[in-house]
């Protein structure tokens, strides 16, 4: 199979969906593989070091989506690139579908089969593709708080670990999966007084394993969620609902509510975010004020250490893209459920739930389309 690696062009976005070492093994699997000019260059990986493993480097994208039969990226393909994509071409990258009409109708008008790591699944409930930007993410949300509290940026002018006679900054965050456990790990190694909201009583119990009390644990109601923003410097946004909508869990009249200089800090964004305040912002301008409020709501948050960020997804999505490559799309969902559940659009059709759901389209299952019913 020949496989295509453009150029990210999303915002400040220097991540790259394959490195040379992936992309060696691929070739070393009997595939072929064709790069776009610098597609990985800002982060230390060369035009030269892809022709040294035998890729062959494409001036511009739109020969790579020409010439390919599998795309691999990181972000979802912006408008331009949908428009590139054609019938039958397999695009392999995050999507975060359900909140984005626009970027759903691209994907159907295509006839693309579109595969999103946020949605493949592990044999233990987990999302393997998506869990190592999430702790990245998780991390993230934690320095960029941090610095949002600083006087330059609006902020309650707090360090978020005080000092000696000098409480600490107090830190909230809603949820207890891959992000908030990230999160927490961040801000309690700093020093904050961290409480963490969440609604399964087997993950807090968890939760207080690995923390052995340094972080405090509370069941999440509309009280809860309510008490502890209000009494917050510093709230983390990390719920997830897999390719769905993320709820909204912090109400308008609450962000009004909350102290002036306070910073939410939303890592749900790309699933339309958890605060009703919140809109997409990017690294160029990571913040904007609602109400005296910092508001930190940037979309591809791991794409600000995009070095690591890229080794750490490689990782996941690797082997992945080699069963699909060697397999066929078809066969290589057919033979791995967990596979199958990252399809969220194929040939015209919504084959993930959850999408078509939240934007009230039909939905085909993926078994379906690849002959399992």
């Amino acid at each position: 199979m020949l496989i295509g690696v453009p150029k990210e062009i999303k915002n400040h976005e220097y991540r790259v969906g394959l490195t040379p070492a992936s992309v060696r093994e691929l070739i070393a699997a009997g595939h072929s593989a064709v790069v776009e000019q610098n597609a990985g260059a800002a982060i230390g990986f060369p035009d030269e070091m892809y022709e040294a493993v035998g890729a062959t480097i494409l001036p511009a994208a739109a020969e790579v989506f020409a010439t390919a039969e599998m795309i691999v990226k990181v972000k979802e393909p912006q408008a331009v690139e949908c428009e590139m994509l054609r019938e039958g071409q397999i695009l392999y990258t995050y999507l975060h579908l359900a909140p984005d009409i626009a970027q759903t109708q691209g994907l159907i008008k295509s006839g693309a089969i579109a595969i999103a790591y946020e949605t493949v699944t592990d044999n233990h409930g987990g999302l393997p593709l998506l869990a190592p930007m999430s702790e990245v993410a998780g991390r993230m949300s934690i320095q960029a708080g941090a610095h949002a509290l600083e006087m330059s940026m609006g902020g309650r002018g707090m360090l978020l670990g005080g000092v000696p006679g000098v409480a600490p900054a107090k830190v909230t965050i809603i949820g207890g999966g891959v992000v908030g456990t990230n999160a927490a790990r961040m801000a309690a190694g700093m020093g904050a007084d961290v409480t963490i909201l969440d609604r399964s009583i087997r993950r807090m119990q968890q939760l207080d394993d690995i923390f052995m009390g340094r972080v405090k644990t509370v069941f999440s109601t509309q009280d809860a969620v309510e008490e502890h923003v209000l009494a917050s410097d510093l709230v983390v946004g990390a719920v997830l609902i897999p390719g769905a909508a993320a709820p909204k869990l912090v109400s308008r009249d609450m962000v009004a509510k909350m102290m002036r200089g306070s910073v939410l800090v939303d890592v749900a964004i790309d699933q339309g975010g958890c605060f009703a305040t919140s809109k997409a912002t990017t690294h160029q301008e990571p913040t904007y004020v609602v109400d005296d409020v910092v508001h930190y709501c940037v979309a591809n948050m791991p794409g600000g250490v995009a070095r690591t960020s890229t080794l750490a997804l490689n990782n996941a999505t690797l082997g992945y893209a080699l069963a699909i490559a060697n397999k066929g799309w078809k066969q290589a969902l057919a033979d791995d459920k967990n596979l199958l559940e990252g399809l969220n659009v194929c040939e015209g059709k919504i084959t993930y739930e959850a999408v078509a759901h939240d934007q009230n389209i039909q939905y085909v299952p993926a078994a379906e389309v690849v002959g399992l019913t």
